[in-house]
């Protein structure tokens, strides 16, 4: 795997919920990241991470370990206290991303990244047709031929496996599997040099859990895009990520190849997460 440059990297990423005071300001290891004395949640603390091309990092962690807030804050729907982040493909990798206009925030949404939530009414319009939701992010790219945008809806639907008659169908008739499949063929609609996936398993049958991460590794196989996946899980984790970093109470505790990670954990939290799969 080809590590010259990181498509996407950050430094020093930090979401703080209050103020803050001097004890938490020198205290790093609060527990669940709230302050006992001025009570500031401190979700995601002082981190640095690396996606580099073809690669899927996987960020593992309790609820309220702060990775789905490291992931929105990437995704702009949650802001960052402060902190940098850049993409290769972004003014060359040199602009801090973090701090652009809302105009600029819009265009790296459409453009350079795309998002997987959770529950698939983040993601989609659930009154809108499977297509209109793809249409609806290939617009926002820039695009007006409504016959190419047809035809790129049929054609990213047929790709997640979701029979083509049921192009005009609304997601709210879908299970819970096909919507996220929705949302992946909508994510991927422009072809962004990097995914983000956050926790995209939760809530679904076993078989269906596994379909839909067959896919996803498929789709990074295929087209060759970068991600960044969040999970609660590690036997998710341990399925998809190339590497894998362990959050614990807004900071990485621990992160290395997925394998090491899992054959020889570091940090007392990950081996109870090790022991946990075993």
């Amino acid at each position: 795997m080809e590590r010259k440059k990181p498509v996407m990297w950050g430094r020093h990423i930090t979401v703080r919920f209050g103020e803050g005071c001097d004890y938490c300001r020198t205290h790093t290891n609060l527990e669940k990241g709230r302050c006992p004395k001025c009570h500031t949640i401190w979700a995601v603390r002082d981190v640095d991470f690396q996606v580099y091309p073809g690669e899927i990092l996987g960020i593992v962690g309790e609820s309220g370990s702060g990775k789905s807030t490291l992931l929105k804050t990437l995704y702009f729907d949650q802001q960052a206290t402060s902190g940098e982040a850049y993409l290769s493909l972004y003014h060359e990798g040199k602009e801090n991303f973090l701090n652009v206009s809302s105009q600029q925030k819009r265009y790296l949404r459409n453009h350079m990244m795309g998002m997987v939530y959770q529950n698939p009414m983040l993601g989609l319009r659930m009154k809108l047709s499977s297509g209109a939701n793809i249409a609806e992010k290939l617009i926002a790219a820039g695009g007006r031929d409504a016959g190419r945008m047809i035809d790129r809806s049929i054609e990213l639907l047929h790709h997640v496996e979701i029979p083509t008659e049921r192009l005009r169908d609304q997601p709210r008739v879908f299970s819970g599997g096909m919507q996220q499949r929705v949302q992946i063929s909508k994510a991927i609609a422009n072809t962004p040099p990097i995914l983000l996936l956050d926790e995209v398993t939760t809530g679904l049958d076993l078989s269906v859990q596994a379909k839909v991460l067959d896919l996803i590794r498929s789709i990074q196989k295929e087209l060759g895009i970068a991600m960044l996946i969040v999970s609660h899980d590690l036997a998710v984790i341990r399925m998809m990520s190339d590497r894998t970093m362990v959050m614990l109470g807004g900071r990485v505790v621990e992160e290395g190849l997925t394998d090491q990670i899992l054959e020889d954990p570091l940090h007392e939290y990950t081996q109870t997460l090790v022991s946990s799969l075993l």
